[in-house]
């Protein structure tokens, strides 16, 4: 069963882009516009009437309930299946039951070859009335229809439930047809809101609120439409606006399931202080990865004529798949209306590339954020720094490194925007993005997880209700690079003097802070690799959310643009006691670093200290084994009470 639940999870990660639980209250003195939430990718709940009997069917809504929906009407076939591979080894009859319960569960939602749905289907709610959170909550007491529900309650907290309203769309079809309804829906949200009030206290405008594929159509809005000014505050959070790796690796078959990853990316959702991934570290799952081709072609059968899929696809691989899977006389019309996305609005030549249409929504006065995050590998498999979900590049319009490199020390960013744009690790830059000045990167920052981290919280709901207008170079504390502190990452560390992510020479001291929400940890060592730092301390306990600065001995060499890493390790109360996390860093300290331009990569991640010690076949052997970053986690905590007994003994002679 444990096979067929990493089969189901997969696919909940499919159609499951949307945020993740928030508790607490945000207060600020907020704008007057109403917010509008447009959600991740299935929110929305849709239906079919039957023609014969005018009986109305559900079709979709709330993935978490479809599938165990599916779990039921096959679970006899599943139990018979999965007792029959405990005994054989034969997985096919589970891959047969699990693609059988997939197709009985999206029959209603096949689409025909030229993009349109075979079954009308519709949204339940769908005027400004009928969405209107307040609406929401009383015609509807046992939640249906609540979608983002963490982020729509936070908002209402500080607007009020009649002040929020929730788009909603069949996700299946395109950006561009869901932007014109969107259009529509803007005006009628305006007019409900403004219905009895007196002159004064009626408004022209909205603030958006979007979130995934809610970014990808949110953008498209704004692009095709945002020079008519009836938006004020608009923030995408983990936009899907140049496609989603995900949708590529299912529809070119080519993904592989990264178990790894996919557990560090529930650990952060779930807040997880327990670094339950390292059980993963030499467990081969390559068995997942069979099962999943297997079914990716039956999953395929479904969904490939669906439009919103296919304006998924990132440009560079449009053409490769649209020769491969789509017809190019019975698909006609879906690939007329996809190459359009993918070439006037995907694509920096378009007509309406996002970059110049944003521009255009700014010039009216509206207020464009992006918030996005990076250094994560694709749980699908492809090999892009991504949010887990979505390439940072789609998110932002960024030139970003291939995954597992860096750009090398001394590398210029591609646009001189007057300011230095390149992520502390050297794998973003940041020049080239959509709105360049309005994008805030976030290692570490998962797909959909924005409440789940307080940095992230605070800075969405900041922007959002805010009376002012902000950028990354503006906004003191939010600066456009940021390491999560997310309490699973159990520790966060910048330099005293610099903005975060850098260093330079008044920088005197390294600041430490507990992530944790309910656990002290106590850190053992901390280690630079790249710069000749040394940090000489005796072991200290840091209380749930507590800093400490720790000074370093050593020159700071008078360079600039070079990449160095710190390594901090530390003791918690949890079942998984030893843990630690690495930070990047640049120093910006004088001239640029010599930059080779024949070799502009390099890898991301430096040497170990342990790895130094005992070379690449020892190293390669405890990595197999599964142990090799937990040895090198004590080794580096070992090191550093040896030399605290030294030094501690070195004083006493004196």
């Amino acid at each position: 069963m444990k096979k067929l639940v990493s089969v189901l999870l997969a696919l909940i990660l499919v159609f499951s882009m949307c945020s993740t639980a928030f508790a607490g209250a945000y207060t600020q003195q907020v704008n007057e516009y109403p917010v509008i939430m447009i959600s991740g990718y299935s929110s929305s709940s849709l239906r079919l009437f039957d023609e014969e009997t005018g009986e109305e069917i559900h079709a979709w809504g709330n993935t978490g309930d479809q599938v165990m929906m599916a779990l039921e009407e096959y679970k006899e076939e599943l139990i018979a299946a999965a007792l029959k591979f405990i005994a054989t080894g034969d997985i096919s009859p589970a891959v047969e039951v699990v693609g059988t319960a997939f197709n009985w569960l999206f029959d209603n939602l096949r689409c025909n070859p030229d993009g349109s749905s075979i079954k009308e289907l519709s949204t339940y709610l769908n005027t400004a009335e009928e969405t209107n959170w307040a609406n929401i909550q009383k015609n509807y007491p046992g939640g249906e229809h609540n979608e983002e529900t963490e982020m729509m309650e936070i908002v209402s907290s500080e607007i009020g439930d009649e002040n929020v309203y929730l788009f909603t769309c069949d996700f299946r079809k395109g950006p561009v047809e869901i932007a014109e309804r969107m259009r529509a829906y803007i005006d009628d949200v305006i007019a409900h809101h403004n219905e009895g009030k007196a002159e004064k206290d009626k408004v022209d405008k909205v603030n958006l609120l979007a979130v995934s594929h809610g970014g990808q159509t949110t953008g498209t809005y704004l692009t095709l439409y945002g020079h008519e000014g009836k938006v004020n505050n608009a923030v995408l959070t983990v936009p899907a606006l140049g496609g989603a790796s995900l949708a590529y690796d299912l529809m070119s078959n080519q993904g592989k399931l990264d178990e790894y990853g996919l557990l560090q990316y529930i650990e952060h959702g779930m807040k997880w202080e327990e670094d339950y991934h390292v059980l993963l570290e030499a467990e081969q799952l390559g068995f997942v990865d069979a099962i999943v081709g297997e079914l990716v072609p039956q999953i395929i059968d479904v969904v490939r004529y669906w439009q919103s899929l296919w304006d998924f696809i990132p440009v560079e691989h449009y053409e490769e798949l649209k020769a491969e899977l789509l017809d190019p006389v019975a698909c006609a019309d879906l690939i007329e209306r996809s190459d359009y996305m993918h070439y006037e609005i995907m694509s920096p030549g378009g007509e309406n590339y996002y970059g110049t249409g944003f521009k255009k929504a700014q010039d009216v006065g509206t207020n464009i954020y992006i918030m996005a995050g990076y250094n994560a590998k694709s749980v699908s498999g492809g090999e892009v720094t991504s949010d887990a979900i979505i390439p940072t590049a789609s998110s932002t319009g960024a030139t970003v490194a291939p995954f597992g490199k860096r750009f090398a020390d001394g590398y210029t960013q591609k646009v001189d925007t007057g300011y230095y744009q390149v992520s502390p690790c050297m794998t973003v830059d940041a020049s080239t993005a959509y709105i360049p000045h309005h994008t805030w990167f976030v290692e570490n920052y998962y797909h959909g997880m924005t409440t789940s981290d307080p940095y992230l919280k605070t800075l969405l709901f900041t922007l959002l209700l805010s009376t002012e207008s902000y950028d990354v170079h503006t906004m003191k504390g939010y600066y456009q690079f940021h390491e999560t502190t997310n309490p699973s990452h159990g520790v966060h560390a910048a330099f005293n003097n610099s903005n975060e992510g850098y260093v330079c020479a008044k920088d005197t001291a390294l600041v430490v802070t507990n992530c944790s929400a309910i656990n002290d940890i106590t850190v053992m060592s901390i280690n630079a690799r790249g710069l000749e730092l040394d940090f000489t301390f005796e072991p200290f306990t840091l209380a749930p959310g507590e800093s400490r600065q720790v000074a370093f001995e050593g020159q700071l060499p008078e360079i600039s643009k070079k990449n160095f890493e710190i390594n901090i390790a530390f003791m918690n109360k949890t079942i998984t006691p030893v843990s630690d996390r690495t930070f990047d860093f640049t120093l910006l300290n004088g001239a640029a670093a010599e930059y080779d331009e024949k070799a502009p990569y390099v890898n991301a991640d430096m040497p170990k200290e342990l790895d130094e010690v005992i070379g690449d076949k020892a190293s390669n052997l405890l990595k197999k084994l599964g142990i090799r970053n937990t040895a090198a986690t004590v080794y580096n905590i070992l090191v550093n009470l040896i030399d605290f007994v030294i030094n501690f003994f070195a004083k006493l002679v004196k």
